[in-house]
């Protein structure tokens, strides 16, 4: 592992290749080993994609796992591809120069913010209800995505969980692009990414042998997985 002088923390047997990762939970033990000093940290995933690498990290590191909800705004044409994201507490980011090259109307964003806050807003009503927010202020917040690849999702979750107090903000994600990387890890404390790519042509998912689109279901089931888990640590702790 190295670090280098932009805070950026990376598996260097890994940089440039595909295919590193057999699953998400895979690339989340092996983020798991570069953050084993964060014991006191709040951890939060973006859904859906990051929830089962955030995971792993949870239970190696003993950490409670909370969900920073984001969705990216997308074309009808790629839903792979966004320009702009909303986060949880409704912060907005659109990339006008996105907006202009996928050849898209004033009706089409207004459409697409639509979608991505309905969304939003189904998301936090599932997987959080009306818990409270974990305190953020002068602890290390890890927020946990899949992958990095424009940076904008991880970007508007930043903007938000400022607004939430959070002080000391780092990201830890499997893969990302280096020159995202760059631009991203100047805004925060640290970034951890285990496997830096570049080029042209990128996608988060070329990182992994076994990928597919998760599902609120999934998501679901993990949080609660961990939950019951963590509950039951505690009867035993306190029996």
């Amino acid at each position: 592992m190295s670090q280098s002088d932009r805070n950026i923390q990376e598996l260097t047997h890994l940089r440039g290749l595909a295919g590193v990762f057999r699953d998400r939970a895979h690339a989340g033990q092996l983020l798991a080993t570069m953050l084993a000093a964060y014991r006191d940290a709040v951890l939060l995933a973006i859904p859906a994609g990051g929830v089962p690498v955030a995971a792993e990290i949870a239970r190696r590191l003993r950490l409670p796992l909370d969900v920073a909800v984001v969705s990216k705004l997308t074309p009808p044409s790629n839903t792979e591809t966004g320009y702009g994201a909303v986060a949880f507490d409704g912060t907005l980011h659109v990339n006008e120069e996105y907006v202009a090259h996928f050849g898209l109307s004033d009706r089409d964003v207004r459409a697409g913010v639509r979608r991505a806050e309905a969304k939003v807003q189904r998301r936090l009503k599932r997987l959080r209800g009306n818990a409270p927010f974990p305190g953020l202020r002068g602890r290390p917040v890890i927020v946990v995505d899949d992958g990095l690849a424009s940076g904008a999702t991880l970007r508007v979750a930043l903007s938000a969980l400022r607004r939430q107090g959070a002080d000391r903000l780092i990201i830890a994600v499997p893969t990302g692009h280096s020159q995202s990387l760059d631009l991203i890890a100047s805004e925060i404390e640290a970034l951890y990414c285990a496997n830096i790519r570049s080029g042209f042509s990128f996608a988060v998912a070329d990182a992994y042998a076994q990928w597919y689109d998760v599902s609120e279901d999934e998501v679901a089931d993990v949080l609660e997985g961990l939950e019951t888990r963590s509950d039951t640590d505690i009867r035993k702790q306190t029996a």
